[in-house]
């Protein structure tokens, strides 16, 4: 039950020693998460794009929380894996560790709680029936 997404370290994710930029390590994850919908929703005969789900189901998933384990840092250069796995999942959020990985190695690990809410009311709404199913059928391929 993983999503993989790589990613390279470009001179703009680091500082003047070529050590990537702690907060980079949030846009990363990011990245992973919006292709992972992406890749998920096409399973639904979606197009895939947050603007469709917004537009068609008025759903926008939110980032609640976030809790970061630095352990070693990435470089300029560097070819990264972000591999994204559903921690828990309950009836308004879902929790997902996403680890950063450079050749096997872990840099980081993530564990990002995102809500799902109505973009009408800015409320909380239940998650989609089909996106845990969905995203377990995408990551056994």
């Amino acid at each position: 039950m993983m999503f993989t997404f790589p990613i390279r370290v470009y001179y703009s994710d680091t500082d003047c020693g070529g050590i990537v930029y702690h907060g980079r390590y949030l846009d990363f994850a990011e990245h992973a998460r919006t292709e992972m919908l992406r890749e998920i929703a096409k399973s639904q005969d979606l197009d895939g794009s947050q603007t469709s789900l917004i537009e068609r189901m008025h759903l926008a998933f939110v980032v609640k929380s976030i809790a970061v384990d630095y352990q070693i840092p990435a470089l300029l250069d560097d070819l990264l894996e972000v591999r994204t796995e559903i921690e828990s999942a309950k009836r308004f959020s879902i929790t997902f560790r996403q680890t950063v990985i450079r050749s096997e190695q872990t840099l980081c690990v993530l564990l990002v709680r995102v809500a799902s809410v109505n973009t009408e009311t800015h409320r909380p709404m239940p998650m989609p029936d089909w996106f845990v199913p969905a995203f377990d059928t995408y990551a056994h391929q």
